[in-house]
């Protein structure tokens, strides 16, 4: 993974650069997440790479070094409510949207990127952006950005689990499985699943 679209913008004059992923779009329970970085100019974290090509255990030490490292972080989540509002694309860019405008260095502090890039999406911003597809597996900081997001979903997974242990949500993370399919046939949705994603499941 090489910085070449990062080093284009530098070059260009931008300082900041924000990079934007999401996480959990195709569950059945909880959110979508989206998570904003910005790192350094030129840096470059060994091991950071697409999320899903990580084991949870390397991404908690990829997430550890991504916040030591990153200039800022912000986090976006809408809400299986919203979800079933608005539906998922746009719920996603939402997330995405409200990732970006969060974003904040170490002492609390807003900072807008000059620039975003963004996994496969564009979002209702007036900064300037690009979408990069597969950008999880081409941008070293949209990598980064998918980390913070899945490390953050697959926490907050571990916390819903306690209030509906009977659906799995620790192991699965919402997504569609087999033990969470019978278990909303035994025991139906909760509050926190997407009702707009059941229908094939719960007739």
């Amino acid at each position: 993974m090489e910085l070449t679209i990062e080093k284009q913008l530098w070059e260009k004059g931008y300082e900041y650069i924000g990079f934007c992923d999401e996480v959990g779009r195709g569950c059945l329970f909880g959110p979508v997440l989206a998570a904003a970085v910005i790192l350094p100019k030129d840096l470059m974290i060994e091991g950071v790479k697409d999320s899903k090509k990580l084991s949870p255990k390397k991404r908690e030490i990829m997430y550890e070094m991504i916040i030591q490292e990153a200039v800022a972080i912000g986090i976006g989540i809408v809400m299986p409510q919203v979800i079933d509002e608005i539906n998922i694309r746009n719920a996603t860019r939402l997330a995405m949207k409200e990732a970006v405008i969060n974003l904040e260095d170490k002492e609390g502090n807003k900072i807008t990127p000059d620039y975003i890039l963004i996994d496969a999406e564009e979002i209702d911003i007036t900064i300037p952006q690009t979408p990069i597809v597969q950008g999880d597996n081409l941008v070293h900081g949209i990598a980064a950005a998918s980390i913070i997001a899945k490390v953050t979903r697959d926490r907050l997974c571990e916390e819903w689990h306690y209030h509906y242990p009977e659906y799995g949500i620790n192991q699965h993370k919402g997504y569609g499985t087999k033990k969470h399919t019978e278990a909303l046939i035994k025991y139906g949705p909760t509050s926190m699943h997407r009702k707009s994603f059941l229908k094939k499941i719960l007739g």
